[in-house]
């Protein structure tokens, strides 16, 4: 494995902060596509999933900026045609791979075509992204000119960072769905809204991460499990829950929880 650089680890610690300091799951991808766009000089970064039951797949994808529901269809092309990542990843594959080392013949395939008139890119580099059962999960990253030993490596590194924020954004979705059902729909801010004919519920404030620290309180996890959960050390998730502690009027786990629940913040 070709050797890294002091500015390779700087730019891993870049990405571990951006994703500590990011709460947001609808962004968080798009957060992180800029920062692989810089440190490997990408046209494009697609974030794509592949349900291989049904054949089919989605995408969301920058280039830097939103490239638009369209890149959901292309994917699904290139499942049908069985895009040489997509055959590399079904094969169990888990290493970050140019398409080159897998495809003899990619200068002289309709892959190579479309992506070039389409994106102006020549070549691709896919990290696959795994633990989703049935559905294989992958980041292709495209520019002009093939990657280098060196970029190849670096990508290793960052691909366990990489899976983890793939769990942590589902994370996130999952456990602000439940708490949107449990508090009847709850705006993103995480203002509780009045019931009809009820009384006004009070205004807790609590931030998107506060609430996601709460809802995995909730579900009986402690500091470290909650810190496993999300990707962050226990000592901030104590921060978290201090501040949780004292929007909630209470000084402990199990008095915010129940508080959590009668405001119908939480199930």
């Amino acid at each position: 494995m070709s050797g890294l650089h002091a500015r390779d680890y700087e730019r891993m610690l870049d990405l571990v902060m951006a994703v500590l300091e990011h709460d947001d799951p609808e962004s968080l991808w798009h957060l992180m596509a800029g920062h692989l766009q810089e440190a490997l000089g990408c046209d494009t970064v697609i974030f794509a999933g592949i349900r291989v039951a049904e054949r089919d797949g989605y995408a969301q994808g920058w280039a830097p900026h939103s490239m638009g529901p369209d890149v959901s269809e292309v994917i699904r092309r290139r499942v049908q045609q069985r895009h040489p990542l997509i055959a590399y990843m079904e094969a169990a594959g888990s290493s970050p791979v140019s398409v080159t080392q897998i495809c003899d013949t990619w200068r002289n395939s309709s892959w190579y075509s479309e992506a070039r008139r389409d994106y102006g890119t020549t070549h691709q580099l896919g990290v696959p992204l795994l633990g989703v059962p049935g559905e294989l999960r992958a980041v292709s990253l495209g520019r002009r000119g093939d990657f280098t030993e060196h970029e190849v490596a670096f990508t290793a590194r960052v691909q366990p960072l990489l899976l983890r924020v793939d769990r942590h954004v589902r994370e996130l979705h999952r456990l602000r769905a439940a708490v949107a059902d449990a508090a009847g729909a709850t705006p993103p801010s995480g203002l509780l809204t009045a019931p009809a004919g009820g009384p006004s519920p009070p205004r807790h404030d609590l931030t998107p991460r506060e609430l996601t620290v709460l809802g995995l309180l909730a579900e009986g996890l402690t500091a470290a499990g909650i810190g496993r959960r999300l990707t962050i050390s226990p000592h901030t998730v104590n921060r978290h829950l201090e501040k949780v502690y004292r929007k909630l009027g209470t000084n402990n786990r199990v008095s915010a929880v129940l508080a959590a629940k009668r405001a119908g913040i939480v199930r």
